[in-house]
């Protein structure tokens, strides 16, 4: 297939596919560095080239297609009993947010995930007790809140770092860990977006093409938080959060008035 005939399949110019690769290469980067932030990061950005729910539904495509890599690498640094809990609440909170996609409007899919950045944040700000153990009896409620921002929006991220973050939880496990279970959250999304018609020939498409790519960013954000001093995983991860809050929160200030 040509380039050109390519451009024309996915209805794109040169500038909005180098628009989307980029910013699936820069949420690829935070999410190989912290266990998080794809979403956060690609959905906003990728919701300026194409309808909000497909760039839901490539996030979740491209978190469900790399998983099975991550698991095969982190699997012996797991927080497991947290993961079980986890997974078990997002299980319940899926379909929950996946009708919440399917029959919302698009400007109420951009304003819901600015309030979910925002609200993930808010979590993060009250002073962290980082010599006390996080407790896992909050583990299922926070999974069950994380699988309704992650079928809504597919960032189930929020809820699960504040969880971790607020504890003494090691860095290297709470990357190892969210990055699992946001590849669990993401094939509980699927069959959703499958039923809701949201895995067209554009998303799929685009999904395949940026599956090389995403590949590329995690191995580059891994190979920075293998570098990185230890002690700065949870300030750089409160940082990116409060960054993406702002912009998220602009861009949905500018839908409500637009």
């Amino acid at each position: 297939m040509s380039p050109s005939s390519l451009l024309e399949l996915l209805d794109f110019s040169w500038l909005s596919l180098m628009l989307f690769c980029g910013a699936i290469l820069g949420a690829a980067i935070l999410r190989g560095f912290s266990g998080f932030g794809f979403a956060l990061a690609a959905v906003p950005l990728a919701s300026m080239i194409v309808a909000p729910t497909k760039a839901v539904a490539i996030a979740v495509l491209l978190q469900a297609a790399v998983g099975l890599r991550d698991l095969a690498k982190v699997r012996a640094v797991l927080d497991w009993p947290g993961l079980k809990r986890l997974s078990l609440g997002a299980l319940i909170g899926t379909p929950i947010g996946l009708f919440g996609l399917v029959y919302l409007d698009a400007a109420m899919i951009r304003l819901a995930i600015a309030m979910i950045v925002v609200l993930g944040v808010l979590l993060l700000l009250p002073k962290a007790h980082p010599d006390a153990p996080v407790r896992l009896g909050l583990a299922a409620p926070t999974g069950l809140l994380a699988g309704l921002f992650g079928g809504l929006a597919a960032m189930p991220g929020p809820p699960v770092v504040a969880y971790y973050l607020s504890g003494a939880t090691p860095s290297n496990v709470i990357r190892a860990t969210m990055m699992v279970f946001f590849f669990i959250t993401s094939l509980l999304a699927l069959p959703g977006l499958a039923l809701g018609g949201l895995l067209d020939g554009q998303t799929l498409l685009l999904s395949l093409l940026a599956i090389p790519i995403m590949l590329a960013g995690t191995t580059l954000g891994g190979a920075i938080f293998a570098r990185a001093p230890t002690a700065a995983y949870k300030p750089v991860a409160l940082a990116m959060l409060i960054v993406m809050a702002l912009s998220s929160g602009l861009r949905g200030l500018f839908d409500v008035l637009s």
